[in-house]
């Protein structure tokens, strides 16, 4: 396959490992598809997608299309001429339209174990689902969402402390090592047919996602899991829980009340088990220590965190 022509559509890093991949396997990369640059920061500065990035930075000759849609027919036209044998998906943020489905066979990493958690959060689901495995799917593409035929599969294992970064990191490396597997065995293969009663979907995270409560210690420190670095869990006060560690899952307490004040860090009982906190990030300020911040706010064991 490594004679074949590849057109490449990702936007994030986990799209990058598998497009570095694929160069570092001598395959031909004709053309990356990627999101327009977004404004940043303060002064909204234009910033390129990783991916693009990573063409720039490596001085590759590989041209560059960030269309607003897939839809326009310059762009169908396009991938047209370029007479792909292959379009490679990962991570893109659109969904391919009939037009260039019939140009090639589109195969797509996708970061779950479909059917489960088709859609824009496999990564963050897992995570807030507790799951003690994912892992990668590569999938020949049809109309619908994450819903073609299945090539392949590859596993990974979630640990009990994971957070996305890490497992985004191992997603990524699994993806591109399936790339690969597929590309290689791509005659051979028998495609697979997704089992639709065992279908589950996940939506794009929203920052109102990692608002979080005392209630339950287990679904806190999941979305602690899931969500941080973006949006990051916060409380109804807007402070920000920046690292917390799952103290225990079964005792029952007063939700929000302080229990134990630690060497670095403090327990907050929740109605169901408890959490150490070591960092916060009250609104419009830098993370800090939570025994800095306690002493500021004058709590003290039996005082209300929330």
């Amino acid at each position: 396959m490594k004679n074949k022509k590849i057109v490449f559509m990702g936007t994030p890093d986990y799209a990058t490992v598998i497009l570095e991949r694929l160069l570092e396997n001598d395959y031909e990369i004709c053309a990356l598809f990627t999101q327009p640059d977004k404004p940043v920061g303060r002064k909204q500065e234009l910033k390129p997608p990783h991916t693009k990035q990573f063409i720039l930075e490596n001085g590759l000759s590989t041209p560059i299309y960030q269309p607003s849609t897939l839809k326009e027919k310059a762009i169908v036209k396009t991938i047209e001429e370029i007479n792909p044998d292959v379009i490679i998906v990962a991570a893109y943020g659109q969904i391919l339209p009939k037009d260039i489905l019939n140009l090639a066979p589109c195969i797509n990493l996708h970061a779950s174990l479909l059917p489960a958690y088709r859609g824009a959060s496999p990564i963050q689901q897992s995570l807030l689902n507790d799951d003690k495995y994912t892992g990668v799917t590569s999938m020949l593409m049809d109309e619908g969402l994450d819903s073609g035929d299945i090539l392949g599969l590859k596993y990974v294992v979630i640990k009990e402390d994971t957070v996305v970064a890490e497992l985004f990191e191992k997603l990524s490396d699994a993806a591109a090592e399936l790339t690969i597997e597929t590309l290689e065995n791509l005659d051979k293969i028998k495609q697979k047919k997704q089992n639709l009663s065992l279908v589950s979907h996940c939506g794009k995270v929203e920052k109102i996602n990692g608002k979080v409560d005392f209630e339950d210690a287990v679904t806190l420190y999941n979305k602690y899991r899931a969500y941080k670095s973006w949006p990051d869990i916060y409380l109804e006060s807007s402070l920000k829980i920046k690292e917390c560690f799952l103290n225990d899952a079964d005792t029952k307490n007063e939700e929000g009340i302080i229990t134990a004040i630690e060497k670095d860090n403090i327990v907050v009982g929740c109605k169901k088990g408890s959490i150490k906190i070591t960092q916060v990030q009250p609104a419009s300020k830098k993370p800090m220590n939570v025994l800095d911040y306690i002493r500021g706010k004058r709590l003290n064991i039996g005082d209300s965190f929330s």
